[in-house]
């Protein structure tokens, strides 16, 4: 197992649909916080890092004994990308004689997981060889269809020819918890996904995210029946 596996958590301070939504308290403890304990318990990862252009969230990471970046506020805005964020960081922790074979890059408004769907994608990960790979929730009967001009065309499935359920193929869903990538690629591509892709499944209900006040009902709910019930 490569040993420089870094977790790079991007969480800005600014938010549209719910104002400081990475350090909303949510089951008990500040939203960020979920995942930040997450990667503590992993196996595999070596550092944590929090990148932010908040001193609030910088702070509250520095709490927990874990590596912290500011951001600059062009790669902190509206229209700026995770790519932009997660190379910002990368070339921070490498410009501080540190290596990263792997960085691992969780969601923070994904806290439905556990330490162990790290651990497991980062199996998955080496002993398939991949260059990236997302997680993923299986789609069991999900008929998708776009809605264009007002007219309905089915989108992963002919209605036509409706199979049974048994006959149906696998396909799954990229829910956005987490994505696995070498520095290298994500450089190369300026994305999170390129060369031989993979991906690590998860249990479907831990593909809910938190994206506006409704989600963090739900969210709610799904997590202390599944995960804080015991």
């Amino acid at each position: 197992m490569i040993q420089n596996i870094h977790a790079i958590i991007i969480a800005r301070g600014g938010s549209k649909g719910i104002p400081n939504k990475n350090i909303i308290q949510f089951c008990g403890q500040p939203l960020i916080v979920w995942t930040i304990k997450q990667c503590l318990k992993s196996k595999y990862i070596n550092e944590i890092w929090v990148s932010s252009d908040s001193d609030k969230i910088l702070d509250l990471a520095n709490s927990f004994n874990v590596n912290t970046i500011k951001r600059p506020k062009e790669y902190s805005s509206d229209k700026s990308s995770s790519e932009d964020a997660w190379l910002h960081a990368i070339d921070y922790i490498e410009n501080l004689n540190q290596k990263i074979d792997l960085v691992v890059a969780p969601q923070v408004t994904s806290p439905l997981r556990e330490s162990d769907d790290f651990d497991n994608a980062i199996n998955i990960f080496f002993d398939k060889g991949y260059d990236s790979l997302f997680s993923a929730s299986l789609a069991e009967d999900l008929f998708f269809w776009r809605a264009e001009n007002e007219s309905l065309n089915s989108v992963n499935y002919d209605y036509r020819t409706r199979k049974r359920r048994q006959d149906i193929e696998r396909q799954v869903i990229e829910n956005g918890s987490f994505y696995l990538f070498s520095p290298e690629l994500v450089r190369k591509t300026n994305n999170r996904l390129g060369g031989k892709i993979g991906f690590s499944e998860m249990s479907f209900w831990k593909m809910f995210e938190i994206d506006n006040p409704e989600d963090i009902r739900i969210c709610s709910a799904i997590m202390k029946e599944f995960l804080l019930k015991d």
